[in-house]
């Protein structure tokens, strides 16, 4: 298992494959890990089970697959992340920033966010698509735009959440 004070190094020493690294329970509460399209923090099949990334800075990463059970990313930035197929379920991202811009949209497709925590958290324009949200807290989050097509919002938490535009899972648009 690799400390988060390696990671931070060898990230400022111009690394960025941390793919398939296991990170288990590793204190990464805000680092800055964030990139552009060209170079990017590479996280994809990353063990983050339990981690706490409150705070970090992983803009445009890499986190397909990766293992974030449990994890703790409160007001952690993900704009333009990519979490497909990433498990995150019974995560904390309250008021995390998941948002994308029209070229870069934060990506959870086929992720399992089933049981987490999204209470204010920004999905604005995301992709969310056959994403599984059963029985998570989606209290006061902004979906405005959002792609939740064929997405399992099953006893998902959507009060006072901003659904305007959004695409639900059966493809209608919310006013």
């Amino acid at each position: 298992m690799i400390k988060a004070d390696d990671i931070l190094q060898r990230y400022v020493a111009g690394e960025r494959d941390f793919s398939r690294a296991d990170l288990s329970g590793v204190d990464l509460s805000g680092a800055k890990l964030s990139g552009t399209n060209l170079i990017r923090a590479n996280l994809s099949q990353a063990e983050l089970r339990g981690s706490n990334l409150s705070g970090a800075f992983l803009v445009v990463a890499d986190l397909t697959g990766a293992q974030l059970k449990g994890a703790t990313l409160i007001i952690a930035n993900l704009s333009g992340a990519d979490l497909t197929q990433a498990d995150l379920s019974a995560a904390n991202l309250s008021e995390a920033v998941l948002t994308g811009a029209i070229a870069q949209k934060a990506n959870l497709s086929n992720a399992c966010l089933q049981g987490a925590i999204l209470a204010g958290t920004n999905l604005r324009q995301s992709n969310l698509q056959q994403a599984n949200l059963q029985g998570a807290n989606l209290y006061g989050a902004d979906l405005g735009g959002a792609n939740l097509s064929h997405a399992d919002i099953t006893r998902t938490n959507l009060r006072g959440a901003n659904l305007q535009g959004t695409i639900m899972p059966d493809g209608s648009i919310h006013d």
